[in-house]
């Protein structure tokens, strides 16, 4: 779908910041919205890499070439090892469709409606190592009303995740998000 990509890129502070895409998929929908605002793109198959590491460094050596220093996982549902996450510690920010810790992984909604959630939202976080793991830069709750089914739901959550991610991405770029284990603190927008 690559909706939280295209809300990245109407974001009138974070949209003209975005310089690359990257997929790893070659039919992924986000190819075709990076196109559309006239941003370079590069799919990335793993499947050309014996090793999770050679990927891993492959993606390390792309994003420094091209200048990269904030990352943004807007619907790149891999999981990336220490090469990756270690030379970018700090700056990957990864949303998530519920209110971690509950439900990782990538059932959330469709786990939030099974568990009998009654109220559920989305993460955006720093990314670490470890699935849906890192600290919490921001959250959102929204109630899962009785008769939402994954549809209902997931569009709400979808645009909980519009709203959200661009503001912490913002944040990010602007140097406003202190991190203390893993506690974070994002500083408000100094007025200009």
């Amino acid at each position: 779908m690559g909706t939280n990509l295209q809300a990245l890129l109407d974001d009138g502070i974070v949209g003209p910041n975005v310089s690359l895409v990257v997929t790893d998929r070659p039919q992924a929908p986000a190819l075709e919205r990076a196109a559309g605002a006239g941003i370079q793109s590069v799919v990335a198959e793993p499947s050309g890499f014996a090793q999770r590491d050679a990927y891993d460094a492959a993606l390390v050596a792309l994003l420094k070439d091209e200048g990269i220093e904030v990352v943004v996982l807007a619907g790149f549902m891999r999981l990336l090892g220490p090469v990756f996450v270690g030379t970018f510690a700090g700056r990957i920010l990864n949303v998530h469709p519920s209110l971690l810790p509950a439900f990782p992984g990538a059932t959330s909604v469709a786990d939030a409606l099974a568990w009998g959630a009654k109220v559920t939202g989305v993460t955006v976080h720093l990314v670490d190592e470890e699935v849906d793991h890192g600290p919490i830069v921001a959250q959102e709750s929204l109630p899962v009303y009785p008769d939402d089914d994954w549809e209902t739901l997931e569009s709400r959550v979808h645009e909980v995740e519009h709203r959200l991610l661009p503001r912490a991405v913002q944040a990010l770029m602007e140097g406003r998000i202190e991190v203390d284990g893993r506690v974070v603190r994002v500083l408000e927008e100094e007025e200009g």
